[in-house]
């Protein structure tokens, strides 16, 4: 990361995201980038050392923070029931309220340096790992290969939203997609 966080910056990461799940990485250029956060384009790079470095930012910080919330949940709820609740409303919410970064990620994870992606999956894997954990806690005992399938049956659930839910509130789709996430790794 470049320095301490700041609106600016983090209002650049917003719109990137944005324009980025619209046209592509590749569709989009600094300049607009920049005209929609409100600055010029060549002024990003006050923020950001190339396009590619706030792909990389955008995607690393959004797996960490993802990462990070998922482990905090953990320690903070002792029964599994209640983590495998936490988590699903936790993804659910980011899912939501963040689906453009769901859109880059799937679309243009590729995109980035090899030293970042490589960082993004280990975080990702990661990030699986604490639901396989809590996964495996709840319901039946089942296989690892059978609770993995559990886990990424749940994401592709959840992460759906960019497609599924982007024409219903959140207040409707969010229940929805915690019940059938439940059932999901339930079955």
């Amino acid at each position: 990361m470049t320095g301490a966080p700041t609106r600016r910056r983090d209002q650049i990461l917003v719109e990137a995201a944005r324009l980025f799940a619209q046209h592509g990485f590749h569709g989009t250029s600094i300049d607009v980038i920049g005209s929609a956060a409100g600055v010029s384009g060549p002024a990003i790079y006050r923020h950001f050392p190339s396009k590619e470095g706030l792909l990389a930012e955008m995607l690393v910080g959004i797996s960490e923070y993802l990462l990070d919330g998922a482990r905090t949940i953990v320690a903070a709820h002792p029964d599994p029931e209640g983590r495998l609740a936490a988590l699903i409303a936790f993804q659910v919410e980011f899912a939501l309220h963040r689906p453009e970064l769901i859109t880059v990620q799937d679309r243009d994870l590729a995109s980035l340096p090899e030293d970042s992606r490589r960082r993004v999956r280990a975080l990702q894997r990661a990030y699986v790992e604490v639901w396989e954990d809590v996964i495996s806690r709840v319901g039946p005992a089942r296989s690892p290969e059978e609770i993995r399938t559990a886990a990424h049956a749940a994401f592709g659930l959840m992460n759906s939203t960019p497609r599924s839910a982007a024409h219903t509130s959140a207040a409707v789709a969010g229940p929805v997609l915690a019940t059938m996430v439940r059932a999901a790794v339930a079955a």
